[in-house]
């Protein structure tokens, strides 16, 4: 990996972003001035131990919070200020979320969760296309406690990908799996990140994950550690934890 300081087109820019929470009289520094970028395309791993400000960072991404400074540009926009509606849509619309613990809604079927994704989304794709393509073609009437923690985690990115979204946020998305399970999550996200020319970016606190990446960050106690590009991304398969 070599030191790089500038994304290919800085399509995600983090500049001196801070977010600060107060408890009482004391204030926690989840992140601290941070900068760095991200170009399109790329498949990004955010990596540090718990507390260091990861998924801090995820969730500015997100536009599920709002940071306390600094500024954060997504496709040329400072999403920070947006105004409640918009950052609404930008959720909506430019985004697709997959959690650790899927989060799927158990009275419903696999198709039914990633239909009604797709209810809410604009230029969304077919959804049982989608299910086929992540490998569950024959599960797609199956509910959520009748599949397996993989299955349902390929169902957590089938409904994040049917949103057709320019950019694939990921918080642990292999935490819950077995190491086998995991590297097949792994594959699929890098895969549909390629081939539908998506940026994803994962957080994780798994270092081997990061020689998938084409841009690894790597932040502890609220700040940015170290950021390097990868010009020989390392196979999924030949990952090692």
């Amino acid at each position: 990996m070599a030191e790089t300081g500038q994304g290919k087109d800085g399509y995600i820019s983090f500049r001196n972003t801070t977010k600060y929470y107060r408890t009482g009289e004391v204030t926690v520094r989840a992140l601290d001035g941070v900068s760095a970028d991200i170009g399109e395309g790329e498949l990004c791993v955010i990596v540090g131990s718990s507390g260091a400000g990861k998924t801090t960072m995820l969730n500015l991404l997100g536009g599920m919070d709002r940071p306390s400074g600094g500024a954060l540009y997504v496709a040329g926009e400072d999403i920070t200020a947006f105004g409640k509606k918009r950052l609404t849509l930008y959720r909506r619309y430019d985004v697709g979320f997959v959690f650790q613990f899927y989060n799927l809604i158990q009275n419903l079927t696999a198709l039914e969760n990633v239909e009604m994704a797709a209810q809410i989304g604009r230029d969304c794709l077919d959804p049982s296309t989608v299910l086929r393509e992540v490998g569950l073609e024959e599960r797609m009437q199956n509910f959520p406690a009748q599949l397996s923690g993989g299955e349902q985690q390929r169902v957590a990115i089938a409904r994040a990908l049917v949103k057709n979204p320019a950019l694939l946020l990921c918080d642990e998305p292999t935490g819950a799996l077995d190491d086998a399970t995991g590297k097949s999550i792994l594959r699929l996200l890098r895969d549909a990140g390629r081939s539908r020319g998506k940026t994803v970016v994962i957080v994780t606190h798994n270092q081997a994950i990061c020689a998938m990446a084409d841009r690894v960050i790597r932040v502890r106690s609220g700040r940015i550690e170290s950021v390097t590009h990868n010009e020989h991304p390392l196979p999924v398969e030949e990952l090692e934890w």
